[in-house]
């Protein structure tokens, strides 16, 4: 079978994790992603969940502005994490 060269970039952090992660399971990156390509080829989708974290919904997105607006306009009240935890109790 004729063999082909793919390029792509990849943050630095993960492409070691995975060369690690790959030499423990003694394979290479090359051969991992050619597992992967295959289960993809067989299964017509991505093998995993792929979802949006639900941090960055809407709902959350708004109350960090709101959150951030009201520091900056001074009407963050802060408390200790003693006061919260009474708060929690009453």
């Amino acid at each position: 079978m004729a063999q082909t060269l793919i390029n792509f970039r990849i943050d630095e952090n993960i492409k070691k994790q995975m060369e690690q992660i790959c030499e423990e399971l003694g394979i290479t990156m090359s051969t991992a992603f050619n597992i992967f390509a295959k289960k993809v080829i067989r299964e017509k989708r991505i093998p995993f969940d792929v979802s949006i974290d639900p941090f960055y919904s809407e709902t959350n997105r708004k109350a960090i502005n709101d959150s951030i607006k009201q520091l900056e306009e001074g009407k963050v009240v802060t408390k200790t994490m003693k006061e919260l935890e009474e708060l929690e109790n009453e």
